[in-house]
């Protein structure tokens, strides 16, 4: 074999090989992370309890019944919740072609936020179990809108009329969703502000099935895209040359968006930046292969939003702060060096 074969054969292996490396440290964080998130609370539990609570429960023992009915389910819905937005993340940054984009932008939030409030306001629900459904179906409403407004009846997708249909449609669900918090009871308003701040306490394990069944069902419809991603970032004119079905892509695409980003915002709410940052840490290790791509964005969104969610249980004691707000000031920081490194690329 020749040097230059032996390098084109044994360049991929490497790469591979590196990135299973990086793959089994990002799941090893991820790991520690939940394990963190089990223990650390408004009262610690040893790891020692932990492990006696998962192969030897005793139901009579307080430490047990707490961490399986809030610390276990709560890390489980932390886990795939941030699994979800991570990779709907990374894929509406291929699908718009845009490094500042992320799930939001896609009217996702604004369809939860609506029929969440309305459900609680004129429903009467009061029931994380309940209104998740309400999230749900508002969250693929404001995505399946935003398709059609973007052009899908045309049988082609545009990604600036995608992210400006977003951006509309977000503005008119929220002017509804104002409309109906001005008119709601105080009690109403705080069933309401526990979802909008992004918390993940009190999900239980109810909560942690259908958001499961979700994300598995939303990850499997983006793998399966995976490779036709890698032809859409090269670009419209190119991806068409290649024969790409660019407009079939982009539709299965903004499907698998709507399946993982409303999933999670039914379950906890609205996290804004997490869907922008995950990708762009998981670049840095993997690359802009999507194959690696959308798993690695997955994990590290899991482990951003674990993180966040035991920062804000030991922050301010007693007391906690939601997850969706640490996200949120660690994700501004994040959104305006970008804004700042992205200006200045484009300046010279």
């Amino acid at each position: 074999m020749t040097q230059n074969g032996y390098f084109r054969a044994g360049a991929p292996v490497v790469r591979v090989h590196r990135h299973r490396l990086a793959l089994a440290a990002t799941c090893l964080a991820l790991v520690a992370l939940a394990l963190l998130s089990i223990v650390i609370g408004s009262r610690s539990i040893a790891l020692t309890t932990v492990i006696s609570a998962v192969f030897q429960f005793t139901p009579l023992d307080d430490e047990h019944l707490v961490m399986w009915s809030l610390r276990i389910p709560r890390t489980i819905v932390g886990v795939l919740a941030g699994f979800a937005l991570g990779t709907a993340g990374a894929v509406t940054q291929s699908v718009t072609r845009n490094i500042l984009a992320e799930p939001g932008l896609l009217g996702v939030n604004a369809g939860a936020a609506l029929l969440v409030i309305a459900g609680i306001v004129i429903l009467g629900i009061d029931r994380i179990d309940q209104y998740v459904w309400l999230g749900f179906a508002g969250a693929a409403f404001g995505g399946v809108a935003v398709l059609a407004l973007g052009g899908w009846q045309q049988g082609a997708f545009d990604p600036t009329r995608l992210l400006l249909a977003g951006a509309g449609l977000s503005a008119a669900l929220g002017s509804m969703t104002g409309v109906i918090i001005i008119n709601a009871p105080l009690a109403a308003l705080d069933n309401f502000r526990n979802w909008a701040a992004g918390s993940l306490e009190g999900r239980d394990f109810h909560v942690a099935f259908v958001l499961a069944g979700a994300v598995a069902v939303g990850f499997l419809l983006a793998m399966s895209i995976s490779s036709r991603l890698n032809v859409i970032a090269l670009g419209h004119d190119v991806s068409r040359s290649l024969g790409a079905k660019t407009s079939t892509t982009m539709g299965w695409a903004g499907a698998a968006v709507s399946i993982l980003a409303g999933a999670s915002t039914a379950a906890i709410g609205p996290i804004v930046f997490l869907g922008l940052a995950a990708p762009h840490l998981a670049r840095l290790f993997f690359g802009s292969d999507h194959r690696w791509l959308l798993p690695a964005s997955g994990l590290f969104g899991s482990c951003i939003l674990l993180a966040a969610d035991v920062i804000g249980r030991i922050v301010a004691p007693p007391r906690e702060v939601p997850a969706g707000i640490i996200v949120l000031l660690l994700g501004g920081v994040l959104f305006v060096l970008m804004v700042r490194r992205f200006a200045l690329r484009r300046s010279f």
